[in-house]
């Protein structure tokens, strides 16, 4: 996984007691500098569309490990949204990173391979106006 700075992070570490009301503020900017900020749509269903993409997107770059991240999207998306099509690949990624067995015949070095390369097929579908967002 590649290593990321936050500028912030140092100032958030060294807060003075006298400080502390600007602390919510400062973690929310480190959040952002690290790319960890996740600010959803309103409306429900598209908030966990644009989860979806979020961590498609964190699988597609590395920093979040696919079983994980497959994970996420079978069990805190796919679900809610009633299993849609665009999902099915990733949800069975984690199917099968969860289910893995070594008398498979296939390492799980291959299936994380195939679950990121599902990550950046699945980015790549996203519609031009959220992609954006």
């Amino acid at each position: 996984m590649a290593e990321v700075e936050s500028p912030s992070l140092p100032m958030l570490a060294g807060l003075l007691r006298s400080e502390e009301p600007e602390a919510p503020a400062l973690f929310e900017q480190v959040l952002e500098e690290l790319g960890l900020l996740f600010r959803p749509p309103a409306d429900p269903r598209a908030a966990k569309w644009a989860m979806a993409y979020w961590i498609a997107g964190q699988i597609a770059d590395g920093t979040l490990a696919p079983a994980t991240g497959t994970h996420l999207i079978w069990a805190d998306v796919a679900y809610d949204l009633g299993y849609p099509e665009e999902l099915q690949s990733l949800v069975a990624h984690a199917l099968n990173l969860d289910e893995w067995e070594e008398s498979w015949g296939v390492s799980v070095e291959e299936l994380n391979r195939e679950a990121v390369e599902a990550a950046k097929q699945f980015l790549s579908t996203r519609p031009a106006a959220e992609a954006g967002s």
